[in-house]
């Protein structure tokens, strides 16, 4: 591998850790992001959900919904907290690829079907949690763009000649 290919092919894999990382960090505080998403969509009271529409309708409801859920089990939260947990897990299994990126190409085809996997994940739970499609498909967008660094980076060490014992 070229110094130049290495340089790319760590950028690329960069991006999508720290994107891993960053959004494993916003797992932690939904409640304060909706209320700060709610604020700058013009929604004043979340409770009110009924009377708005699109975005704004979706976003209030949520807001609501997680206010009082808070309220009564706060210990729901902690699943999101694992969740974030887990993105920031993840995330480290990709240092192995970043220091040897052809004896640890494997990890970025796990990756990568972890990447297609959210497709069908978002659909099939979204669905039965009646998530709004359009939602959905911005969920499904992470697998899709996530996708992209590490098809590039997989592209990189397959120029390689990979020792078979």
């Amino acid at each position: 591998m070229t110094p130049q290919s290495l340089l790319r092919y760590r950028i690329a894999l960069a991006f999508f850790i720290v994107s891993l990382v960053l959004s494993g960090l916003t797992a932690f505080p939904l409640l304060t992001e909706l209320s700060f998403v709610s604020k700058a969509l013009g929604i004043n009271d979340p409770s009110a959900y009924a009377s708005l529409t699109g975005l704004q309708h979706w976003i209030a409801f949520v807001h609501h919904g997680l206010q009082q859920t808070y309220a009564a089990y706060p210990f729901v939260g902690y699943g999101t907290d694992w969740l974030a947990f887990g993105h920031l897990v993840i995330a480290m299994f990709f240092v192995g690829p970043w220091r040897d990126p052809v004896g640890n190409a494997w990890v970025l085809r796990v990756g990568l079907v972890a990447c297609a996997s959210i497709i069908p994940l978002a659909m099939i739970c979204g669905a039965i949690r009646g998530i709004p499609f359009s939602w959905r498909l911005i969920d499904c967008s992470f697998g899709v763009f996530g996708s992209l660094p590490l098809i590039y980076c997989l592209r990189v060490v397959g120029d390689q000649k990979v020792g078979v014992e």
